[in-house]
């Protein structure tokens, strides 16, 4: 089966998870600027929330580019990608309330790690239907980003108990690691794209 029906299906996903995300946040009560401070780390956690949903889309739809069709096992690892991302709003909602405690600080760690880990799972299903030989594994090549932000969210998931500030600023850094498409994806691509 081609490709689009399932790329199709992820977009809806997305755009509902995004929607959750942003009916979680309330205007503020007064009508100055000081009025914004009380919402401020709510902002904040959507405001990651939002790119790092961005940069899964993006790459979602980079990387899609590279597999005409899908197998059953390519539908299922997809859908374990969007099972987790659609529980970062709830872990984005709980740290907004919480930003200083460690529990949601880690959670939300931890929303961010098992996406991760449910990419690669995609991604290997797909190169197990393609093959070794296939673009989208030349493409990826040795995937350093890929493998080192697990290890960076198991790190601010950790650090999390210790500073959540400097955890939650771990979790920035990896969004700023991915904020660009994939350069190896996009060379990849077909021209007509």
């Amino acid at each position: 089966m081609g490709s689009e029906r399932l790329t199709a299906f992820t977009d809806g996903v997305i755009a509902v998870i995004i929607t959750i995300m942003v009916l979680d946040l309330r205007a503020p009560q007064g009508a100055s600027l000081a009025g914004l401070l009380p919402v401020g780390p709510k902002l904040l956690a959507y405001a990651l929330s939002f790119i790092y949903v961005a940069i899964y889309w993006n790459n979602h739809h980079h990387f899609f580019k590279l597999v005409p069709r899908v197998t059953g096992g390519i539908l299922w690892a997809n859908l374990n990608l969007l099972f987790w991302l659609s529980l970062i709003p709830f872990a984005t909602g709980w740290l907004g309330i919480h930003p200083e405690a460690a529990a949601p600080t880690a959670v939300y760690g931890v929303s961010l790690l098992m996406p991760a880990l449910a990419w690669y799972i995609m991604q290997t299903a797909i190169i197990s239907a393609q093959g070794k030989g296939s673009p989208l594994a030349a493409a990826i090549g040795r995937d350093l980003k890929g493998k080192l932000a697990p290890l960076f969210y198991l790190l601010g998931i950790g650090i999390a108990f210790v500073d959540t500030g400097v955890s939650q600023a771990v979790y920035g850094l990896v969004a700023l690691m991915w904020l660009l498409p994939d350069r190896r994806i996009e060379a990849a691509m077909p021209k007509d794209d």
